[in-house]
């Protein structure tokens, strides 16, 4: 699993397949992280580093508006709240 395409301009097949795990609801705990471990192949630490990593990601901003706009907004409360 590649994260970039070809050409470099791309999101790759790894983020694509992180932002639609995002897009996804999860029933109950530790399920979002077995299907991160089974469908991507990585610990759920590596999934978060990587996520979060998408979100400053333009070009995923251009494929998910919807999803990344919403983690962006999650991800500043939760840095609001540490302080």
């Amino acid at each position: 699993m590649t994260d970039h395409d070809e050409g470099g301009r791309g999101l790759g097949e790894r983020a694509l397949a992180v932002l639609a795990i995002e897009r996804r609801s999860w029933a109950g705990p530790g399920a979002k992280e077995r299907a991160v471990r089974e469908r991507l192949g990585i610990s759920p630490t590596h999934y978060y580093q990587l996520l979060n990593a998408l979100l400053d990601d333009e070009r995923a901003l251009a494929h998910d508006p919807v999803t990344v706009n919403r983690l962006r907004r999650v991800r500043e409360a939760q840095r609001e709240r540490r302080g």
